[in-house]
């Protein structure tokens, strides 16, 4: 894992964060709600494989 992918995940929570916040203030927690909701997919996409890397790992060195 890289550190670039620290930094793409801090840079989606600084946008989502920042744009559910406008759009709550505006008077749309429907779509606050969506671009939240799609931060945290897009993050999960980018960390499942690694995930999946991990418990493979420790498969391998436990023999399970």
């Amino acid at each position: 894992m890289s550190v670039n992918l620290i930094f793409k995940i801090a840079a989606i929570g600084i946008i989502v964060t920042v744009l559910t916040q406008i759009l709550k203030h505006s008077g749309r927690e429907e779509q606050a709600f969506l671009t939240s909701l799609a931060g945290l997919l897009l993050v999960l996409f980018w960390i499942v494989p690694y995930i999946y890397e991990l418990f493979s790992t420790m498969k391998d060195l436990f023999a399970l």
